[in-house]
């Protein structure tokens, strides 16, 4: 299927209800309760070609098959490792999640965080799933991919060294579900080693469709302690970091054990009283399942005998602790807060938040323009215009004016650490906007506005997240790659205290094309005797003939650069021009080619702006306006990937063939895939 059906298709689903959790889609077409019939009625296990029990599941360099890490590393079912395996003891609980030879402590403080909230965790391991009666080696989990909902089967055969589970596992040696988790996560970006380093944020999001926001905790506004309160008590999921200064830093142990470079979960904040005042209290989580804080208020420590309020439990060696918020802050870097969407909350005291969602793509040469310090191609990456109208209800900071958070998540980059690539630099520029939401503004409108706001950063993350406050009127958003010609697929989202609109800006596909056609009384005597000269006995010039005239032409001129016109295309332009359909061209036809040729070379010449002889994909997208042409950004990207060179640049007769297929199209019926 094409890039635009696919697209067209895509869309489709989503609006008969497929992508969302309740009917997510099926992961690789894998229909989780049929294969579980199938393996029922068999009496067989199941066993995933999709994602085997093989090398290339575990890794491609430090989990590689050659590495050392890899040695004796086999694939058993719970019932091998086990008498009585069980996928869930006693419910999901955050002792369930620690951490194995694997730096995916990011993901396993999220999985702890899921935990907290029933709802939440169902969405993501359904129900009806045990080692029991209708155990088959098959189970399912659901993850959240980029805008919609995937479900996800795999079989539950394990990777295990010496007897033992290589990567995640419970504290309950019988107890499988977060390792089965994993593994369904692994699958989806493509074996376990991609998930090797990573953001919190990333886990929160695609267990739960809602946004993440960063904040950094040496800059921390004055009412965080509150933000976390309430971001608990609407069910949201929080995430916390050192960071490292050094290499040799990375999962370093403090003196009060607290771990550099490594991903803990918030789990609950409290005030207590304390010697006459006010304690304000955090509770962490270590996924690994020990080593915890030492420091005040850490489990057993004195300050819990002198507290006239109810304590909270604080004793075991679970990876769980309470310190207070004042070393929190002093001790740890940033913290993740991710918000839930609409659908995933079902308490009716919770504030929802509106949310749009929208894919896009950046490709070398056409919509990949960089970010703002590439004034020539900027313009070309897509555009997004947010429309607020409501002013935010009794905001907390007394600023008036509309709060939104804007995410821009870069597609599938795990999947392609396999191929040698890893996360792009990505971020966004926002701009005060009036004008037609049908236009993609070109250069003139970036060299002459400055931006009002933009992301924090450009960063190498999956996702770069910001809140904002503006006041109400219209936004231009440009999501860019730091570095033009980037390929790339994106979803851009944009959650907001009131109902926004937003919606891409694009240029319609439409034509305005001259009549240019000459009939054989209009051609003066000096062409008409290059034409007698030129088709011969027959008065008709064929594609063949055609090829053979024009290269002649061509040859003669210096200031553009070709390799000379293809018999393809001169079928086209024959074709084009063939009003009696006898595969020929006439007097007037030729005359009415050779005019709209001369056409072509002064617009390909004027858009050559340095003089280089061919045609820049920048400079293509302005000559196809001034040739009459509007298209939007998926018909320019398969022009591009039609007709450009590996420098991206277009030669003469690619140009011409370029506009004769364009013409052909819409004078007949359009189809975008016709592009190609």
């Amino acid at each position: 299927m094409s890039g635009v059906a696919s697209t067209l298709a895509k869309k489709r689903a989503q609006a008969a209800g497929f992508g969302t959790n309740a009917n997510a889609t099926k992961y690789l077409n894998q229909d989780f309760e049929a294969l579980r019939r199938q393996c029922l009625s068999g009496g067989t296990l199941f066993s995933d070609p999709s994602f085997p029990a093989a090398p290339e599941s575990l890794g491609f360099k430090e989990l590689g098959p050659s590495s050392y890490k890899t040695r004796g590393i086999v694939w058993k079912r719970p019932g091998e490792l086990c008498s009585k395996p069980e996928f869930i003891v006693g419910g999901a609980t955050r002792t369930d999640i620690c951490q194995g030879a694997l730096g995916d402590c990011w993901l396993l403080a999220a999985i702890a965080s899921l935990t907290l909230n029933e709802d939440v965790l169902a969405r993501v391991v359904p129900a009806g799933q045990s080692f029991g009666d209708s155990y088959a080696g098959i189970f399912h989990f659901q993850f959240w991919q980029f805008g919609e909902w995937v479900d996800v089967v795999i079989d539950d055969r394990l990777p295990v060294k010496d007897g033992k589970l290589v990567f995640v596992h419970s504290a309950e040696g019988n107890e499988f579900w977060s390792a089965l988790l994993e593994k369904a996560y692994a699958k989806v970006n493509g074996c376990y080693e991609a998930l090797s380093g990573g953001s919190t944020s990333e886990g929160f999001e695609d267990f739960t469709g809602g946004i993440a926001e960063s904040y950094e905790l040496s800059k921390a506004p004055s009412n965080m302690f509150q933000i976390i309160q309430k971001a608990l008590e609407a069910g949201a999921l929080l995430g916390c970091s050192i960071d490292i200064t050094s290499a040799s830093d990375s999962e370093a142990v403090t003196r009060q054990k607290l771990v550099k470079g490594h991903a803990y979960s918030l789990t609950g904040a409290t005030e207590v009283n304390y010697r006459g005042r006010k304690e304000k209290l955090v509770r962490m989580r270590n996924p690994w399942g020990q080593v915890e804080w030492t420091g005040a208020w850490s489990d057993g420590s004195s300050e819990w005998n002198n507290i006239s309020s109810e304590r909270p439990n604080a004793s075991a060696e679970d990876g769980e602790f309470w310190m207070s918020f004042s070393d929190f802050l002093s001790h740890y870097s940033r913290i993740e807060i991710c918000t839930l969407t609409p659908d995933a909350i079902t308490s009716d005291s919770v504030k929802h938040w509106a949310v749009t969602n929208h894919d896009g793509t950046w490709r070398r040469g056409s919509t990949a323009g960089g970010c703002r310090n590439n004034a020539y191609t900027f313009w070309m990456n897509p555009q997004y215009v947010i429309k607020l109208d409501e002013e935010d209800d009794d905001p907390d900071d007394n600023e008036v004016g509309c709060s939104f958070v804007v995410g821009l998540i870069q597609k599938n980059r795990r999947r392609l650490r396999k191929a040698g690539e890893d996360m792009h630099t990505i971020g966004f520029a926002i701009y005060e906007f009036q004008g037609q939401r049908d236009v993609h503004l070109d250069k003139n409108f970036f060299l002459t506005h400055a931006q009002k706001a933009r992301s924090e950063t450009f960063v190498n993350l999956r996702e770069v997240c910001t809140r904002f406050k503006l006041p109400p009127g219209e936004y231009l958003v440009v999501p860019s790659t730091f570095e033009p010609n980037k390929d790339g697929d994106f979803c851009l989202r944009v959650f907001s205290e009131k109902q926004t609109e937003t919606l891409p800006c694009d240029d319609p596909v439409d034509a305005e094309l001259p009549d240019e056609t000459v009939s054989d009384s209009e051609v003066d005597s000096g062409f008409r005797g290059m034409f007698v000269k030129l088709a011969g006995a027959d008065m008709e010039i064929s594609a063949a003939e055609l090829t053979t005239i024009l290269n002649k032409i061509i040859a003669k001129r210096t200031d553009i650069k070709t390799d000379g016109f293809s018999l393809e295309t001169c079928r086209i332009m024959v074709n084009l021009m063939d009003d009696n359909g006898n595969g020929k061209l006439g007097l007037g036809e030729f005359a009415t080619l050779w005019k709209k040729i001369q056409r072509y070379l002064g617009i390909y010449k004027k858009n050559d702006m340095d003089n280089s002889g061919t045609m820049s994909t920048p400079e293509l997208r302005l000559a196809l306006k001034e040739a009459g042409f509007t298209l939007n950004n998926t018909i320019f990207q398969l022009l591009v990937a039609r007709y450009a060179e590996t420098d991206m640049t277009l030669d003469f007769d690619n140009f011409v063939a370029c506009l004769m297929r364009l013409e052909m199209m819409f004078r007949n019926r359009f189809d975008p895939a016709d592009c190609v």
